[in-house]
């Protein structure tokens, strides 16, 4: 029997429900459609305010992020940033040489730091430099730049130079975006650009991120997913995303929280 629109655009809700995303070649290929009927159907569902379209798929939130200081931040998914800030300071070894980049988890990780033997943070965070700083046998070395209020963190040339003169054991990112096509974005370009820089300067990428970030653009794009070694979330992400990833080699770390009427 031929399904018509109605059953058509349950179902597809039904699957972004299950899957947090559905693109248009598999919806084409599973309703035997053809790809401008289901574009027509995501089109629809989208003025409903039901979905967001992106580049050939759909998924269930607004995929652009917005930007935020650092005191509205902190108090978004608290609980999760606190778990994943633990399970990244676990990964510290003596004698790591780390980059703490910017951004709410990233302070809340240098909470987590505990003395260990020769290690050295470089840091863009003023804040996580200054947590860091009160550790006994930690060396902190804070980058320069032109101070970028919103995050209470630097950027510029000045800061991209000075790491180009390190290498580093491993580098802790917090993100505002994470796209399965896009990659991982931040809602300044100039922050994208110094990110850019750590990327390049340290031998292992361990990108801190609740699961609220996932299927998110920001306006500047730091890398692809291919740069990425490592993510650390919470048990809120989509096993469709991570499923993905971990085909993409990328290590998943997912911390245990209870996602209760959370809002993004």
């Amino acid at each position: 029997m031929t399904m018509n629109i109605a059953e058509r655009h349950e179902l597809i809700l039904k699957k972004l429900e299950n899957d947090g995303f559905v693109t248009v070649s598999d919806l084409s290929i599973e309703f035997d459609v053809s790809s401008v009927t289901i574009r027509k159907d995501l089109k629809l569902l989208e003025e409903l305010n039901l979905l967001f379209r992106s580049n050939g798929k759909a998924i269930r939130k607004n995929p652009y992020t917005s930007e935020k200081t650092v005191n509205e931040k902190e108090k978004i998914h608290q609980g999760e940033k606190n778990k994943i800030a633990i399970k990244a300071a676990e990964l510290i070894q003596p004698f790591d040489s780390i980059i703490l980049a910017s951004g709410t988890t990233i302070i809340e990780m240098a909470h987590q730091i505990k003395p260990i033997k020769g290690i050295t943070v470089l840091t863009a965070s003023l804040n996580a430099a200054l947590i860091v700083s009160e550790l006994n046998g930690v060396d902190v070395i804070q980058l320069g730049g032109v101070l970028r209020q919103s995050s209470s963190s630097v950027i510029g040339p000045l800061g991209e130079k000075m790491l180009s003169e390190f290498t580093c054991s491993k580098l802790f990112l917090g993100v505002d975006g994470i796209d399965l096509d896009f990659g991982l974005t931040t809602t300044s370009s100039m922050e994208a650009s110094i990110n850019k820089v750590m990327i390049k300067s340290a031998q292992k990428i361990i990108i801190l991120a609740d699961s609220s970030k996932f299927g998110r653009k920001g306006f500047g794009r730091i890398c692809g997913l291919e740069d990425v070694d490592q993510i650390i979330t919470d048990s809120g992400i989509e096993d469709a995303y991570k499923e993905k990833l971990i085909k993409l080699g990328i290590d998943v770390l997912v911390v245990d929280i209870e996602h209760k009427n959370l809002k993004l």
